[in-house]
C-alpha cells in the first residue's frame, strides 16, 4: 500500500493519527513495544548513512535486536535491497506491516524528514540523525524555496512541524548545532557526538583496508582514486524529488591531466536521477551511486566537490580536496546562500571554470597534495571535526539500549 493517508481496504477506512489506528471512525490504541525500532535512510532509498551505523552498533552489542529492528524501504527497491542486505529485516514503506510497526515502535531513527501527514505515536522516541554539516541554507533559513510545486511558507511550516517531533537531533559540530537551532527551530535535545557514519573513518583508515576496498570497488588495489561528489541544484528538477545532472567537465580533458593509474569515481547526490554519460571511458570511470559513501572516502586520494557537505566528512581524513564551483555566484547569491565565507574557508583550491579545474588537477598529479592549503585543512578539521572520535554510533546505541532497559 503506497501513499497511505486515508485508505479503504476491504471496506475499512483506515487513518493513522498520533499512534492511533482509526478504523471506520473508531479508535484502536496500541502501546509501543520497547524493543521495536524502525530505521529509515534517505526516504527508504537504501540501508546506509547514520541510521545504518547506529543499527550495526546496536546489533553488535545486543544481537537479539536483529529480530525487532527494521529498515523502511521504498517498495520498488525492496527486492534489490533484500538481496543486498539479507540479514536485515526490511519493510515496505506505507505497507500495512509498516503501518503496524511504525505505530508500535518505541524508536524511530531517521536521517531525513518523515511526511507530516504521518503522525507519531506520543510514546515513540524520534531520533533524527540528519545527514550533513550545512554549508548552504537549510529549512526556514532558505529565503526562497525553489523546489517545484512547493510554496516557501508551506515549506517552512512543514519543516518546523517535522522538527518539533524530534526528541533528539545529532549535531556533528558546534557550528551545525547553532544552524540547526535556527533552520529547524529545534528546541529539544542535541546529541553533541559527531556523525555515526564517520566512525568507520577512524576505525578503518588503514593501508590494508584501503587496498582491499580499492580492489573491490574499482578493480585495482594500487590505483589513485579521484572522487567527484557534487551536490544537487534545487532549480534543475526533473520532477519533485528528482534532479538533473550533467558532468560539468570533459572526461577527455580530465584524463589528459592525470596518469594512467588514475581512476575517476563519480558519486552523484541521491536525489539525482539522470543517467551519466561516460561512453568511451568505462574502464576509467566508475559511477558508484549506491555504495556506502564512507567506503568511497576511504579509497579517495583526492576529493572534488562543490557545495556538498561531503567536504566536512572527508575532512576527518585530512586528505586533499579541490573545489569546482562553476556556478558559484548563482548558487550562493540566488539559489541557496551560504552560512560561511565559502572562498575564505574551503580547505583546498577553488576552480570556477574547467581550465582552472584542469590546472589544479595537473598540480595535484605532480605533487599529490596542495601544499598551500595544508594549514587551512588543519584548521578546517579542528573546527568541523572536533566532536568526531569514532564513538558516535555506540553513544546512540547506548541511549536506545538504556531506554529499552527501563
Amino acid at each position: 500500500m503506497t501513499g497511505l493517508k486515508n485508505q479503504v481496504i476491504k471496506g475499512l477506512k483506515i487513518v493513522i493519527r498520533y499512534g492511533l489506528i482509526v478504523i471506520n471512525d473508531g479508535f484502536i490504541c496500541f502501546p509501543t513495544k520497547k524493543d521495536l525500532i524502525v530505521f529509515e535512510s534517505f526516504n527508504g532509498n537504501d540501508v546506509n548513512d547514520n541510521p545504518a551505523a547506529i543499527y550495526r552498533a546496536l546489533i553488535t552489542q545486543k544481537p537479539e535486536l536483529a529480530h525487532t529492528a527494521y529498515f523502511g524501504v521504498k517498495p520498488r527497491l525492496y527486492r534489490q535491497l533484500h538481496a543486498k542486505y539479507p540479514d536485515i529485516k526490511l519493510v515496505k514503506r506505507f505497507s500495512l506491516k509498516w503501518v503496524w510497526l511504525m505505530a508500535h515502535a518505541k524508536y524511530w531513527v531517521n536521517n531525513s524528514r518523515m511526511p507530516n501527514w504521518w503522525r507519531k505515536n506520543r510514546q515513540t522516541v524520534y531520533i533524527q540523525t540528519w545527514h550533513g554539516t550545512p554549508l548552504k541554507h537549510l529549512g526556514v533559513d532558505i529565503e526562497h524555496v525553489a523546489i517545484p510545486g512547493t510554496r516557501t511558507q508551506d515549506y517552512y511550516r512543514q519543516f518546523t512541524q517535522e522538527a518539533a517531533r524530534w526528541r533528539y537531533l545529532i549535531a556533528p559540530n558546534d557550528y551545525s548545532e547553532q544552524i540547526f537551532k535556527s533552520a529547524f527551530q529545534f528546541q529539544n535535545q542535541f546529541l553533541e557526538i559527531g556523525y555515526p557514519r564517520n566512525d568507520v573513518l577512524y576505525h578503518q583508515n588503514k593501508p590494508e583496508v584501503i587496498a582491499q576496498l580499492k580492489q573491490q570497488l574499482v578493480g585495482d588495489a594500487t590505483t589513485t582514486v579521484v572522487t567527484y561528489a557534487p551536490t544537487w541544484r534545487d532549480d534543475d528538477a526533473i520532477k519533485t524529488g528528482q534532479y538533473h545532472f550533467k558532468l560539468p567537465f570533459d572526461l577527455g580533458h580530465f584524463f589528459e591531466q592525470v596518469d594512467e593509474q588514475t581512476i575517476l569515481v563519480i558519486r552523484p547526490h541521491y536525489l539525482v536521477k539522470d543517467r551519466i554519460d561516460i561512453a568511451g571511458y568505462e574502464s576509467r570511470v566508475k559511477i558508484l551511486a549506491d555504495e556506502d559513501i564512507s567506503n568511497l572516502y576511504l579509497i579517495t586520494d583526492l576529493l572534488i566537490t562543490d557545495y556538498s557537505s561531503v567536504m566536512f566528512d572527508f575532512a576527518n581524513l585530512k586528505r586533499p580536496m579541490l573545489f569546482y564551483a562553476y556556478d558559484l555566484e548563482h548558487y550562493r547569491d540566488q539559489l541557496r546562500g551560504f552560512y560561511f565565507d565559502y572562498q575564505a574557508e574551503i580547505p583546498g583550491p577553488l576552480a570556477t571554470n574547467e581550465n582552472q579545474l584542469l590546472a589544479n588537477l595537473k598540480a595535484f598529479q605532480q605533487t599529490g597534495t596542495f601544499g598551500d592549503f595544508h594549514e587551512r585543512l588543519v584548521q578546517f578539521n579542528q573546527k568541523y571535526c572536533r566532536w568526531e572520535d569514532g564513538t558516535a554510533s555506540q553513544q546512540v546505541a547506548d541511549l536506545i539500549l538504556g531506554g529499552i532497559a527501563k
